[in-house]
């Protein structure tokens, strides 16, 4: 079992005696001092041990490489700001002490893991995975904006506070988007997302109809906004009735190609990763073995 003793503003700490006490003998609790620890942790555990993870989104986004690189079943103990991963497995309001019962003792489902590459602006190649959602433009400059937010918000709030903080410096992106090999879009766009969970932004039902072992990731696009109308689309955000908009649009993909004419700001899964000019998405289906309802 390993704790990211930093999750949730570092609140997750806070559960090590109590976790801890509720643990039977042969399952071992770790608090991690960082990433590079959680790493080499999970690394030598044997192919198949089942690791429950407690944190949020940014934590199970940081440590997934490693749960896939040595074929580790996944049980998830929710205490980060987010949780659109657990709310994705229906954990959705459980007591940190049911989440871990529930999470040692139940059965395991395949999960899709959605997988992004890309250039940075200075040529340099990287790849990232996601659980819950890999973001480009409007969305992504909002989730850079929450890592300087107030440290007593946490959840919508905080959400809602970065989106307000970025519309004072709103901009739009030219982008060619192409979905299975179809063109989709050539223009101003405020983003193009890409959803593996039907939620983001800690509970926001931004692609009501995407499921996390269909084999399909979801593609949010939304086209050019202004400051007001970016600001009228956030109750239907908040709400799931944005769909209904002419320039918002939604297609379940197996690949897809997102091409900027300028720096296109990218997150995944709530953790900012940098600018790209050329990105590519692609699912693996069914790659991870989740602890669900």
């Amino acid at each position: 079992m390993l704790l990211n003793p930093h999750a949730h503003g570092g609140r997750a700490a806070a559960l090590l005696p109590t976790l801890q006490a509720a643990l039977p003998p042969d399952v071992s609790l770790h608090a991690p001092r960082d990433v590079v620890d959680a790493l080499a942790l999970l690394a030598s555990l044997p192919a198949r041990s089942r690791v429950v993870a407690v944190g949020g989104d940014g934590t199970l986004n940081r440590w997934l490489p490693a749960l896939l690189h040595n074929d580790l079943e996944l049980g998830v103990v929710p205490v980060g700001s987010g949780n659109d991963v657990a709310r994705s497995l229906g954990l959705r309001g459980r007591a940190p002490l049911a989440a871990l019962v529930h999470a040692l003792n139940a059965d395991t489902r395949p999960m899709d893991v959605g997988c992004a590459e890309w250039r940075d602006p200075h040529g340099r190649e990287y790849r990232a995975l996601f659980l819950s959602s890999f973001t480009a433009g409007f969305d992504s400059a909002v989730v850079l904006r929450t890592l300087t937010g107030p440290r007593w918000l946490g959840g919508v709030p905080r959400y809602l506070w970065a989106t307000l903080a970025e519309l004072a410096h709103l901009q739009t992106w030219t982008l060619d988007v192409t979905a299975n090999g179809k063109h989709l879009h050539s223009g101003p766009a405020l983003f193009a997302s890409s959803m593996n969970t039907s939620t983001f932004g800690s509970g926001m039902p931004a692609t009501p109809a995407a499921r996390t072992n269909d084999g399909l990731l979801n593609l949010l696009l939304a086209g050019p906004f202004g400051r007001l109308g970016t600001l009228a689309m956030l109750p239907r955000l908040l709400t799931g009735t944005h769909l209904g908009h002419s320039r918002m649009r939604t297609r379940a993909f197996e690949t897809l190609s997102v091409i900027s004419n300028t720096d296109l700001p990218l997150a995944a899964d709530g953790e900012f990763l940098g600018y790209a000019r050329h990105l590519r998405l692609s699912v693996l289906p069914g790659a991870l073995s989740v602890v669900g309802i």
